[in-house]
């Protein structure tokens, strides 16, 4: 038996998703050896995230299966309204399975995803936003200058080549301090990420001013959600591996796939060591918010429902023939 009224007839406005939601696949399992140190990157990764992101988004995290401690700092995070949607998993259904989730589920035009540690740079979204909009044919743009591998760029190499104003250009073009930035945050020694250096070639287009290199990193991009929406179920009979069907998916569809020159974006690891960061860097306790209004309101609206209600049924019941 229904009693009283439903509060939320009575509601006129609903909140509205933002045009951006910010994705991210959390799974820490425990907090040792490989994951000693995954909590506070994590931490570090969402407090540069709320820190250096202006523009309005909406926050959506997938949680494979983390340990207490994870769930226990995501489900405090919600509390304070630092992330608007938290889903957490039963068992770690692995990358693809969560982008098949994430990417369907995210309510926002566009969806920048990014791996759970990722440190994100002073205005990032906006700057990722305008290559999207320059770009109507962009799959997927990347915060960082990097090397990737033509052969899941194909599409973007031809589309450069055929289009009026774009100068393309292949050779050895990226410097060797922003490669090895990125290399060591992968667990690379200086001689390994120098062998492979040496050995590697990138391409980048160019268009007026602007230089992007050819090619995106599937650990941090920015794409229209109709897009992805276009290659959906990645296959997932893995974990982990299975990350570059994304990248193939895309090309194979013949859209562009770019990283920027400057860097937006960097890759933590597993930890912060050497990660030089800023002292706004330093994560404060998360607090719900602080509303005495509020818990006033809800505690007059569940006397007053009581009264008129459940004080009106007791009677009923004791005066019943």
């Amino acid at each position: 038996m229904r009693v009283g009224q439903n509060p939320a007839k009575f509601v006129a406005d609903l909140p509205k998703p933002a045009k951006v939601t910010i994705a991210m696949i959390t799974y820490i399992p425990f907090l040792g050896g490989y994951f000693a140190e995954s909590l506070d990157v994590l931490k570090t990764s969402l407090q540069s995230l709320w820190t250096n992101t202006s523009q309005p988004f909406d926050l959506m995290i997938f949680d494979n299966a983390s340990c207490p401690e994870v769930r226990s700092f995501l489900n405090d995070a919600q509390a304070a309204g630092r992330i608007q949607y938290l889903v957490l998993s039963a068992a770690n259904f692995g990358k693809a399975a969560a982008w098949n989730f994430l990417f369907n589920a995210a309510p926002g035009e566009v969806l920048a995803y990014a791996d759970a540690d990722i440190y994100f740079e002073p205005g990032w979204l906006e700057a990722l936003t305008a290559v999207l909009d320059a770009f109507p044919q962009a799959g997927m743009v990347t915060g960082i200058p990097m090397w990737s591998p033509d052969e899941f760029s194909t599409e973007t190499i031809d589309w450069a080549r055929r289009t009026p104003g774009v100068h393309l250009e292949h050779g050895k073009l990226l410097p060797w301090e922003d490669y090895w930035k990125h290399a060591r945050s992968l667990g690379q020694t200086e001689a390994e990420a120098r062998s492979n250096f040496a050995n590697q070639e990138e391409t980048v287009l160019q268009i007026g001013a602007s230089r992007y290199y050819v090619g995106a990193g599937h650990f941090q991009f920015v794409a229209r959600k109709a897009v992805l929406q276009e290659i959906l179920p990645i296959e997932a009979e893995r974990p982990m591996g299975q990350v570059r069907r994304l990248d193939a998916a895309l090309n194979d569809r013949g859209y562009l796939r770019l990283s920027t020159s400057g860097w937006w974006v960097r890759h933590l690891g597993n930890s912060l060591e050497g990660a030089d960061l800023p002292p706004e860097a330093a994560v404060p306790p998360l607090r719900p918010p602080r509303r005495p209004l509020q818990r006033l309101v809800q505690w007059i609206y569940h006397r007053a429902f009581e009264y008129l209600y459940k004080s009106k049924n007791e009677w009923r019941e004791t005066n019943r023939v």
